[in-house]
C-alpha cells in the first residue's frame, strides 16, 4: 500500500522525498522494498506494551483524582506539585495530560470564556491590481523618540510598489488620501481590490474605512496580536532597511527621507530581481513582460542542455511564470499543544509571537510560518507563490 502511494504521488509529480516524508518513511526505505519482489510495508510496530506504562488501575486512580471536586478546576501543572507536597506521586504532568485526552476530558472548565482560534482570512491573486498589501514603517529623526513614518503599498502579485510617501504622523486621513490618489493616477477602478493591512489605528480609522467603503475597496486585515498575517509588506520592509545604502544615520528631514525612498522604490521596481517571481522585476511582471523573458530564459537553458545533455542529471531549471500568489493561505488543522498555559485542565491556544519591529531600528530577519516555494523542476512544483511569513530575501521573500 505505501510503495502504491509513493508510486501515485511521484506520477503525479510529487518528489518521492515529500512523498515519504507524509507517510512517515523514509526515501531509502521506499527503495530498499522495491528491490525486493515481494516489496511490502514492513514496519511492524510494537507487539508489546512499554514495561512503565500504568496499570488499569493507577489510569482509574489518575482519572478520579484529577476530576475530583476539589481537583477538577485546576492543571495537571497544579495538581501534580499539590499532591507532591501531601507525599503523593501518581503520575507525571505528561502522562495526565494524555490520559485526559485519551478519554476526551481536556475540555474548558473555568467560567472565563474558552481561547478561540481564528485563521487568517486567505485571499489569492492571478494578476496584477487584484490584492494589495500596505503598512507603515518608521524612519528615524534627528529627534531621538521622534520618527517618520513610510506608508507603502504593494502589489501580491506582481510585488509592485504601487504608491508610497513619507510623513511626519500616522493618519488615516493621510493614508486614505494616497491610496484614492494613486487609484486616479493609474486610472484604476478599484471596486473589488482587496486592500490588505494590520490592525493599526491608521489602517482602522473612520476616515480609511470610509474611503475604502466608497471606492468598493475590499479591506482586509490582520488577526489581533498576530505579527505574521501580513508578510508581504513586512518581507518589504526588511529588504528596505537591510540595502548597504540604507543610511546609517537619522534623516535630516522628510525631504531627505523621501528623496532616499524615491531612489529605493525605482530600484525595487525597475531593477531587483525578485526571487519570489522567477528573478524578474516587478516592473516586468506587473506590466507582463516576464512571459517574455521567462521563454528566452527557457530557451537558452534548452539550447544548452541540448548541447551538453550529460551535465544534466534533472529536469531544467523552472522559468513557467508563477500563475498564483496567495496571502495567508488556509493551513491544515494541526494538533493542540499538549500542555496548557492556563490554569484549567484545557489545551489552551499558542501563544501570539511578538511583532519583530522596533521604531527606528532594523527589521529582524526570523522567519514565522511556512512556505512552499521552490526554485528547481517545473514538472514537479506548481507555478504558485505562497508567503507566509516575514523573512529576508529568500526564495520566497524580498
Amino acid at each position: 500500500m505505501t510503495l502504491d502511494l509513493v508510486s501515485e504521488a511521484e506520477r503525479a509529480g510529487a518528489r518521492r522525498a515529500a512523498a515519504c516524508a507524509v507517510l512517515g518513511v523514509s526515501g531509502r526505505t521506499v527503495e530498499r522494498w522495491r528491490r525486493d519482489p515481494a516489496a511490502a510495508d514492513r514496519r511492524g510496530g510494537p507487539t508489546t506494551a512499554p514495561a512503565n506504562t500504568l496499570t488499569p488501575d493507577e489510569r482509574r486512580e489518575v482519572l478520579a483524582t484529577v476530576n475530583s471536586p476539589r481537583f477538577r478546576d485546576l492543571s495537571p501543572n497544579q495538581i501534580v506539585p499539590l499532591l507532591a507536597d501531601e507525599g503523593r506521586y501518581l503520575a507525571s504532568e505528561p502522562t495526565i495530560y494524555r490520559l485526559l485526552r485519551a478519554e476526551a476530558l481536556l475540555h474548558h472548565r473555568e467560567h472565563s470564556k474558552p481561547p478561540v482560534r481564528r485563521p487568517p482570512t486567505a485571499h489569492v491573486a492571478t494578476g496584477p491590481n487584484q490584492v494589495w498589501s500596505w503598512d507603515i514603517t518608521y524612519l528615524r529623526s534627528p529627534v531621538r523618540g521622534l520618527f517618520f513614518y513610510l506608508y507603502l503599498v504593494v502589489d501580491v502579485w506582481s510585488r509592485k510598489i504601487m504608491a508610497w510617501d513619507v510623513y511626519e504622523v500616522e493618519s488615516a486621513e493621510l493614508a486614505a488620501g494616497l491610496i484614492e490618489g494613486q487609484c486616479a493616477v493609474l486610472g484604476l477602478d478599484p471596486r473589488g481590490l482587496v486592500l490588505h493591512a494590520d490592525n493599526g489605528g491608521p489602517m482602522k480609522g473612520a476616515t480609511m474605512v470610509a474611503t475604502l467603503e466608497r471606492l468598493g475597496i475590499l479591506a482586509s486585515f490582520s488577526r489581533p496580536s498576530v505579527s505574521d498575517d501580513n508578510p508581504y509588506s513586512e518581507a518589504l520592509f526588511r529588504t528596505l532597511k537591510y540595502r548597504p545604502e540604507y543610511p546609517e544615520q537619522p534623516f535630516a528631514d522628510v525631504t531627505a527621507a523621501r528623496a532616499w525612498v524615491t531612489a529605493f522604490v525605482g530600484w525595487y521596481n525597475t531593477e531587483h530581481l525578485h526571487s519570489g517571481i522567477r528573478f524578474v522585476t516587478p516592473e516586468d511582471r506587473h506590466s507582463g513582460r516576464e512571459v517574455a523573458i521567462l521563454a528566452g530564459r527557457r530557451a537558452v537553458y534548452a539550447s544548452a542542455r541540448a548541447a551538453r545533455p550529460e551535465r544534466w542529471s534533472r529536469s531544467p531549471r523552472c522559468w513557467t511564470p508563477v500563475e498564483r500568489v496567495y496571502l495567508n493561505p488556509e493551513r491544515p488543522a494541526t494538533l493542540p499543544p499538549t500542555t496548557p498555559s492556563i490554569p484549567a485542565v484545557v489545551a489552551a491556544a499558542p501563544p501570539s509571537v511578538p511583532s519583530a519591529s522596533t521604531p527606528g531600528r532594523r527589521q529582524s530577519a526570523a522567519p514565522r510560518g511556512r512556505a512552499n516555494q521552490k526554485k528547481n523542476h517545473c514538472a514537479k512544483i506548481p507555478a504558485t507563490t505562497i508567503l507566509t511569513f516575514t523573512g529576508g530575501d529568500q526564495a520566497w521573500t524580498s
